[in-house]
């Protein structure tokens, strides 16, 4: 079931996201960025401060009790901007991520919005593929990535975030 989340779930949502990015957990999923990145993916100050932000909508997915996925949408002056999609690694590659898209979709549509934005690391080429197979494009559109005392940057390679869109 997908709903909205509450701040009542930051501690499950801070301990899902963190566990499908980085550290050993995440290797059981396809999405991990333990090879790129130490640290943390977010904290639960962060999440506090998205979930009472107005523009933001923060949806869990919840199976038998559990939020096993999520995903932060923020209204962006025309477009719907579509950020964390997390899915347990354990059970990726079950559809749940493709559910999620789909309600981001609905939630733009609903709003009166016809363009979902986001931002993917330029070398996260499996990632890249699977959000172009449901229908993102890149835009061309490029940024640094931020580097902070939670997005420790580990890779040989050079990051940055491209920017993927999708027209509804």
């Amino acid at each position: 079931m997908i709903t909205k989340a509450t701040l009542q779930d930051i501690p499950a949502l801070t301990t899902l996201i963190n566990s499908a990015y980085r550290g050993e957990t995440s290797k059981k999923g396809w999405t991990t960025e333990a090879h790129l990145l130490e640290g943390k993916r977010t904290t639960e100050e962060e999440l506090k401060e998205i979930i009472q932000d107005p523009k933001n909508t923060f949806l869990k997915f919840t199976e038998n009790d559990k939020i096993i996925g999520s995903v932060l949408l923020v209204v962006k002056e025309h477009q719907l901007y579509v950020g964390m999609l997390t899915v347990s690694p354990e059970l990726q590659n079950s559809g749940i991520g493709k559910k999620m898209l789909a309600e981001a979709e609905n939630h733009a549509n609903a709003l009166g919005l016809s363009t979902l934005i986001m931002t993917v690391v330029s070398v996260r080429s499996e990632l890249i593929a699977w959000y172009k197979r449901h229908g993102y494009v890149q835009t061309g559109e490029r940024e640094p990535f931020p580097s902070s005392d939670i997005h420790i940057n580990i890779s040989n390679e050079p990051l940055e975030f491209i920017y993927l869109e999708k027209k509804i």
